[in-house]
């Protein structure tokens, strides 16, 4: 029991309401924070078998009801530190597969294991995104040496069963605390898990069974993927281990900007400017496509700026679904800087009938002839 007969409530760090999940959770924590194999400060073991004791109590039903309604000394009858000789202390399992991380890997070490993924970005043209395209790239990943068909040994030789762990691929090294005997299983230093001692390696790889290769793939990009998309091609990674399954390829799709067009998901933004005249007047213009051909557009007398024309069917293919989007031509009013004195008179008289003062007072040519004539 405990030494000071301190509260079991208070050596968890919990109310006297706590549920038992409360009670299973700060165990564990505290378990974590004072187990010997990993502190090694003086009164740590101490404090553990503390703590353990504290949580047989409180996670037993009738252990804790005895406890709460006679303290100490209503636990005589009740036999306790007996450390893992059958007792069920409830989540210790999952506690020591945390502190002897050792077993899971050595449990792993033989075990086939999925490849790496892979990474490679390219950039491709604003039309190749449209339309669709295939690209031929070339990777660098780990394949399965030919040589000796990931094998590790050369060609005919022999590979003897390790010594070291009988083939296990695995040691196990025994420890005691204070809850008992523990078995820490790892991966063995000899054969690092394979189970067999390589004595003649590939010339290739070196005995590792894998090797480096580059790989020249071709690509198929669908019709319609945006910039920053990402495709998977399933199987092209690195070559698992073991006979694991390979990882996969993940291809990242650069796009590149467009000379005059932008995207908004699948349809096509067009600037066109015109100027005051045109917006005034009417005009027809053609419009550039990415079909490659022009298409006609006539723009109405007193079209403002900002007014979207809308040409259907011009724009990117829609992913996956079929059909295309549209192409969208938005008109913005642009202010001539650099005028002719033939233009500037015009647009002063254009001024005047329409009762506009004229800029810096001028009031052109009929304005003066007015002045003078009194």
């Amino acid at each position: 029991m405990a030494t000071a007969r301190q509260d079991y409530y208070e050596v968890l760090g919990v109310s006297r309401s706590a549920s038992a999940e409360d009670v299973k959770k700060a165990f564990r924590r505290l378990a974590m924070k004072y187990h010997p194999d990993r502190n090694r400060e003086d009164g740590a073991e101490a404090r553990f078998k503390e703590i353990g004791e504290a949580y047989e109590v409180l996670s037993d039903p009738e252990k804790r009801s005895t406890y709460d309604r006679f303290g100490h000394a209503g636990l005589q009858g009740f036999d306790l530190g007996r450390g893992f000789d059958g007792a069920d202390l409830g989540g210790f399992g999952d506690i020591f597969e945390a502190f002897f991380s050792g077993t899971t890997t050595g449990r792993r070490a033989r075990e086939a294991q999925r490849g790496a993924d892979r990474r490679i970005d390219i950039e491709i043209d604003f039309e190749m995104a449209a339309f669709g395209c295939e690209r031929e790239i070339e990777i660098e990943r780990v394949e399965r040496c030919h040589r000796c068909a990931g094998n590790g040994g050369e060609p005919g030789s022999k590979s003897p069963r390790c010594s070291t762990c009988e083939g296990s691929g695995q040691v196990r090294r025994v420890s005691r605390s204070f809850f008992g005997q523990f078995v820490n299983i790892a991966t063995c230093p000899q054969c690092r898990g394979e189970g067999r001692i390589i004595a003649d390696p590939c010339k290739d790889c070196r005995g590792s069974g894998r090797q480096r290769k580059e790989r020249k793939l071709s690509v198929k990009i669908p019709a319609g993927v945006s910039d920053g998309a990402r495709m998977r091609l399933n199987g092209e990674g690195d070559v698992g281990a073991h006979g694991g399954s390979p990882g996969h390829l993940y291809v990242y799709i650069g796009v590149l900007a467009h000379p005059f067009f932008t995207r908004e998901e699948d349809d096509l933004i067009y600037e066109l400017e015109m100027n005051p005249a045109q917006a005034a007047l009417g005009f027809e213009v053609r419009i550039p496509t990415l079909d490659g051909d022009d298409a006609p557009l006539r723009v109405p007398a007193g079209t403002q700026s900002g007014h979207v024309f809308n040409m259907r069917g011009k724009g990117v293919a829609r992913l996956h679904t079929g059909g295309r989007g549209d192409l969208l031509v938005r008109t913005s009013t642009v202010t001539p800087t650099d005028l002719t004195d033939e233009q500037r008179e015009l647009l002063q008289r254009l001024a005047e009938s329409f009762g506009t003062p004229v800029a810096n007072g001028d009031k052109g040519i009929f304005g003066k002839i007015k002045d003078a004539l009194g």
